[in-house]
């Protein structure tokens, strides 16, 4: 059944749920296996549920939600402590996967609109169709006002069809490298085409026009800065060329109008799929329109327009991993490998990951100018070394490996922001820091908007020994990036550790919950070491032993591998023996 959401309106008292019904509700969501979320979370949910039914919208606040849900002093600050906004990010993302995959047909919706933590409700409102109108005549939304939407029932699927991907890309034959465009077409695989629409102006004055022109170019240019995507632009009533061999008509298209009403600039934009005219995700931005700062104002919609879309668990993103997972078409495999390196980071696990890299390098073989396979091939070397999975190798990979993979990458797209992601890496577990981290400015200035590149370069500052600014990086992609958080929130472990905040070292780290991964152990490890938490230690410490064992003999390159200043790398070896682990003397 198609249903639609009807804005909770004054003038519509009837599609307003009674606090009984909005308990109710609650009750439903945190019962449910699909609200997968840490009791702190719940804890969230319920409180800015209780105080808005109580009409007491206005208190809600990151302070008040801070000291009377977290515990926090009244020193709380929330410009220098993100918890609250990374926390709110967290409760939208479950309550949205809750939604989509268990919640479709109750009949209250709650939501919390971004920018704020006063929760919404509204009834569920059945369309038109549903009443027995024209088939077809509704349009399906699946995603509605939402810039920040799960991606995890679709990516597991792919990660699970990964199986069977690899040994359909084994028994492919081998592609000849031609100079024919026809040939050049089959050395890359389909990535999504995106055809962006002249913005319609729907005021009719010279300025909205004139704003209309610009924000089509500025979102073109910022979406083009993502190269896991093809941008194709449509001039006027003309639609692009796509007559080329090895051409196929963009899957999506992104419309969107302009309003002027005084001193306010309203954008629209939604994302259609247009073999059949669905809505996929439709958002507005409302800014106080000055002319004098015109083109500051068009920058920041179209870079909130591209993250949305286009960055790596994004809405493209989850529309294709959806649609592979549900119906893959020819030469789906390269691509679906793309999709599924991105699900392995939902929980960095090791047995996913030898799947996925065994994908790409598959994919690679088959189609030698994908620059993109070869980046995340790249990466999933660097994991295997950073991260210490598969030492029982008989061949183990080498960092060249890797350093190698992300050059190619480099040298097919220079402008590729996740081959100069793997350069950097390669580059910094070699020892070499200061090359890495201009690598990883070149990165952000080509695409600052890419939320997986800029926690990645904030953490290679932080551990270089730039702590505030590296962690400040970090903590602004965590509070943008839809996709799962676990690395990053590791990351802001590592940040609370080194500042001497152990407390919330810990809470970061179990808000992570990588269980699979070696080094989150490790981490937590050091940070339960210093907390003084002895048995909760002596638990991390046997699983290191039982899961780990090689990571342990050498400790302190290990640590040396990863931390770059000898004063910070003396501060984990300190945890790691508080924490009762043998470590030797220098």
């Amino acid at each position: 059944m198609t249903l639609a959401i009807r804005p909770a309106a004054a003038d519509e008292a009837e599609t307003i749920p009674s606090a009984d019904e909005i308990r109710a509700q609650l009750d439903r969501i945190r019962s449910s296996a699909e609200f997968d979320t840490p009791e702190r979370a719940r804890k969230f949910l319920g409180y800015v549920i209780e105080e808005a039914i109580a009409g007491r919208s206005g208190r809600i606040k990151a302070y008040t939600i801070a000291t009377e849900v977290f515990g926090r002093e009244a020193s709380f600050d929330a410009q220098a402590d993100p918890a609250v906004r990374i926390e709110a990010g967290r409760v939208r993302r479950a309550l949205e996967r809750y939604y989509l995959v268990a919640g479709r047909e109750d009949p209250v919706v709650i939501s919390m609109p971004k920018g704020g933590y006063v929760p919404t409700f509204a009834r569920r409102i059945p369309t038109k169709s549903d009443s027995g109108g024209e088939p077809g005549a509704e349009r399906r939304l699946l995603w509605l006002d939402s810039r920040w939407v799960t991606f995890g029932v679709a990516v597991f699927a792919l990660i699970t069809l990964i199986v069977a991907i690899v040994p359909r890309l084994t028994a492919l034959p081998a592609v000849e490298v031609e100079s024919s465009a026809l040939t050049q077409s089959k050395i890359r695989p389909d990535i999504p085409r995106l055809l962006v629409e002249p913005f319609e102006d729907l005021s009719g004055g010279q300025l909205s026009s004139t704003i209309a022109r610009g924000l089509t170019d500025e979102v073109i240019a910022q979406i083009a800065k993502f190269k896991e995507i093809v941008v194709v632009a449509q001039r006027g009533s003309v639609l692009p060329d796509i007559s080329a061999p090895g051409s196929k008509p963009p899957a999506y298209a992104l419309q969107g109008t302009v309003r002027l009403d005084d001193t306010k600039l309203r954008l629209g934009v939604r994302l259609v799929q247009r073999s059949d005219q669905s809505i996929i995700w439709a958002s507005n931005y409302d800014e106080a329109l000055d002319v004098g700062n015109l083109l500051t104002i068009e920058a920041e919609v179209a870079r909130s327009v591209a993250t949305a879309l286009a960055q790596p668990y994004g809405i493209i993103f989850q529309a294709d991993a959806t649609g592979l997972a549900q119906s893959p078409p020819q030469d789906w495999e390269a691509y679906a490998c793309t999709l599924a390196y991105y699900g392995y980071r939902a929980d960095l696990d090791p047995q996913t990951h030898a799947s996925v890299q065994t994908c790409l390098q598959k994919a690679v073989a088959r189609f030698p100018n994908y620059a993109t396979a070869w980046a995340l091939l790249s990466l999933t070397y660097i994991d295997e070394l950073r991260f210490r999975y598969r030492f029982e190798r008989a061949s183990p990979v080498s960092l060249d490996r890797a350093v190698e993979a992300a050059a190619r990458a480099v040298e097919l797209d220079p402008q590729n922001v996740r081959a100069l992601q793997a350069e950097m890496l390669g580059l910094f577990f070699r020892g070499q820091i200061e090359p890495a981290l201009k690598v990883g400015a070149r990165a952000m200035t080509i695409n600052p908007n890419d939320t997986e590149l800029a926690g990645e370069y904030g953490f290679r500052l932080a551990l270089s020994g730039q702590w505030p600014e590296g962690c400040k990086l970090v903590g602004a992609a965590v509070e943008r990036n839809p996709g799962p958080l676990g690395y990053f929130e590791t990351a802001l472990a590592v940040c609370s550790y080194i500042s001497g905040d152990y407390r919330a070292a810990e809470r970061w780290a179990r808000l992570a919950n990588l269980q699979a991964n070696p080094i989150y152990h490790l981490i937590l490890l050091a940070i339960l070491g210093r907390a003084g938490q002895a048995e909760e230690a002596a638990v991390e410490l046997k699983w290191l032993h039982t899961n780990a064992p090689e990571l342990l003999r050498d400790i302190r390159r290990e640590i040396a591998m990863r931390v770059y200043r000898p004063s910070d790398q003396a501060k984990f070896v300190e945890g790691l023996r508080e924490a009762g682990l043998a470590v030797a003397e220098q």
